[in-house]
């Protein structure tokens, strides 16, 4: 079996975004937001459904999937796969604008619903921290005192996810490695929850047509291009910044290297000129003075004196 990388903005909005994902979608929050808590997920509206003349083109490398829970929580999903400047304040751009504009003018605010970012990223972005799933709230710094849950980030980074088939502990576990492994998997591990093995059948190529098929390779590609274009540009700023290293450290080695020989030469030079003076002394007081009292008072050694003598 082949089956589509979920990790890229079509296969990922086909599994979780299709009219009849809903079952599919219910266990993917049910895990991933809630934990699998006594908080359960009875229905939901997807708001954003998967269309393929929609995907087909190049415009974004994001996808949301928006689905409105039977608390009236919306959840906004997102599947992130190249990392860009700006990208965690546009998630929380995305988050307040949801919840912002579900107020008309002359409503009351009691009236608002919370609203979960969900964000899976193929990248790095907290690196102080090892945390696979990082929870954002409004807290008060010193004693963490919340404020209210009606915003809430959630971020996934699957770089951190290491974890095999058989370390799998939970159904979280099971869907973070479906997400991370599917477009190299080869066949429909048995040790999988149910809504997982049908999200496999959904993104196995074998039922795929070839306008979605088409859609995958182009969608691949553009984000292998991207990929590679921000890899170069990364390369090209570490050489960049290499040589331009190399010629800093070269014109400051120059710059200090003339400062110590000027500071060397003025001390060889005061040196020389107070021995010069010294020995001019010397010669005028040979015919009046012993030679260890002539190296008292100018400081020369008994042999140079000697030798003046």
């Amino acid at each position: 079996m082949q089956f589509l990388d979920v990790k890229t903005d079509y296969a990922f909005k086909k599994v979780f975004g299709s009219d009849t994902s809903k079952e599919i979608l219910k266990s993917f929050l049910n895990a991933l937001v809630y934990d699998n808590k006594t908080i359960k997920i009875k229905d939901l509206e997807i708001v954003d459904p998967y269309n393929i003349p929609m995907i087909k083109g190049v415009k974004d490398t994001f996808v949301d999937v928006k689905a409105l829970l039977d608390d009236d929580t919306k959840v906004i999903i997102e599947m992130q796969v190249l990392n860009h400047t700006g990208f965690e304040k546009r998630v929380l751009y995305n988050a307040a604008k949801n919840y912002s504009v579900q107020l008309n003018k002359a409503e009351d605010y009691h009236l608002l619903n919370p609203v979960i970012a969900l964000s899976i990223v193929d990248f790095d972005m907290f690196t102080d921290s090892k945390l696979v799933t990082t929870n954002f709230k409004l807290i008060e710094k010193e004693q963490l005192i919340q404020y209210n849950d009606d915003i809430e980030l959630i971020f996934v980074e699957l770089p951190k996810f290491i974890k095999k088939l058989d370390q799998l502990e939970n159904i979280k576990d099971q869907w973070i490695y479906f997400i991370k492994n599917a477009g190299s998997l080869e066949y429909i591990p048995d040790n999988l929850n149910a809504n997982i093995k049908e999200a496999l059948t959904t993104v196995n190529e074998a039922n795929l047509s070839k306008d979605e098929l088409e859609a995958q390779h182009k969608r691949k590609e553009f984000i292998s291009i991207q990929k590679l274009a921000l890899m170069k540009a990364k390369n090209d700023g570490i050489e960049q910044g290499i040589e331009e290293g190399i010629e800093q450290g070269i014109e400051q080695g120059i710059e200090k290297g003339i400062e110590k020989g000027i500071e060397q030469g003025i001390e060889q030079g005061i040196e020389q000129g107070i021995e010069q003076r010294s020995i001019e002394i010397a010669k005028n007081l040979l015919d009046i003075l012993d030679n260890e009292t002539i190296s008292l008072k100018t400081g020369l050694k008994i042999e140079m004196i000697e030798g003046l003598r």
